[in-house]
């Protein structure tokens, strides 16, 4: 295999208690290693900076937003935000009586945020339920916030929508919510983003709905045994060498820890279309291990 040169991504899933394998591993690991600890998710943040990683992916929470306070401010990862965190809200509408409590709960957390002049231009379209109008106003509100936590210099990549949204909104064909979604993200000079667990599929729907992907950063699950590749692997390698120019950002490589680390590199290494990587870390030892491994097998040193 020869040696590419791919960014590495450090993402956040241990720190929120998530595993795509087991919810009881991930309590588990959480008791033992307690990523989720704002401080030692931190400090495995910086492990891998230190290590091989440059940059660092990320659902929009508290956790991460504390995580990206205690960066280094000299030294800025680039940074790849996913929106909305959905795991949080699923929780919130069980608390305040569904989608119509959550969505007036969200409207006022917006209203009420700091940044009340960013979003005041489109409150109009908000209180007149433009769907088009609240995702700009969501997506000013949450790029708002990590800002303020990372620096106004802060190297924010691109905004990814979450799979739950991206997925949902391709299953009921909704090309406004994508067309919007890229337009207003590009005038913000962020490049807009998809995470899926149906890439094949996203890949279709974009060429019919004419939507450029060399301007497009796509996450997606690839690795050795088709964990959470939809419909198969074979379709999704398929896809990925029909991709024209967009960004692919290889998640799930390790298949949820069933992987080794030098088989999974060895697949996505061969892979000549994914130009990204991003791995989870739950402990200091996986943190400075994985990432010299991803270092030394997919970058030029």
């Amino acid at each position: 295999m020869s040696k590419r040169q791919l960014e590495l991504l450090v993402g956040d899933n241990a720190f929120h208690g998530i595993s795509h394998l087991s919810q009881q591993r991930a309590r588990a690991r959480s008791i033992k290693d307690n990523p989720s600890n704002v401080e030692y998710a931190t400090q495995l943040v910086k492990l891998s900076l230190q290590h091989g990683a440059n940059a660092f992916m990320f659902s929009v929470s508290d956790t991460t937003l504390s995580i990206l306070k205690a960066l280094d401010q000299d030294k800025k990862p680039d940074l790849y935000a996913i929106v909305p965190y959905a795991y949080e809200y699923v929780r919130l509408a069980t608390q305040v009586g569904g989608i119509s409590g959550l969505a007036k709960k969200v409207s006022r957390q917006i209203i009420f945020s700091k940044n009340v002049i960013a979003v005041t231009p489109g409150m109009i379209g908000l209180i007149r339920a433009d769907p088009s109008a609240f995702l700009k106003i969501y997506l000013v509100y949450e790029i708002s916030r990590i800002k303020s936590a990372a620096g106004k210099d802060a190297n924010l990549k691109s905004v990814l929508l979450h799979e739950v949204i991206t997925d949902m909104a391709l299953a009921l064909d909704l090309d406004w919510l994508f067309k919007s979604y890229v337009t207003f993200l590009l005038k913000s000079k962020i490049r807009p983003g998809f995470e899926t667990r149906n890439f094949p599929y996203l890949i279709q729907k974009f060429k019919e709905w004419h939507i450029d992907m060399s301007k497009i950063t796509i996450t997606a699950s690839f690795n050795k045994v088709g964990f959470q590749m939809n419909p198969s692997k074979i379709d999704c390698e398929n896809a990925l060498q029909a991709v024209s120019g967009a960004q692919i950002i290889a998640m799930s490589i390790l298949a949820a820890g069933y992987l080794a680390p030098y088989e999974a590199i060895e697949y996505v290494g061969n892979l000549s279309g994914i130009s990204k990587v991003v791995v989870g870390v739950s402990n200091e030892r996986h943190a400075i291990e994985t990432f010299k491994l991803l270092r030394s097998k997919l970058r030029l040193s």
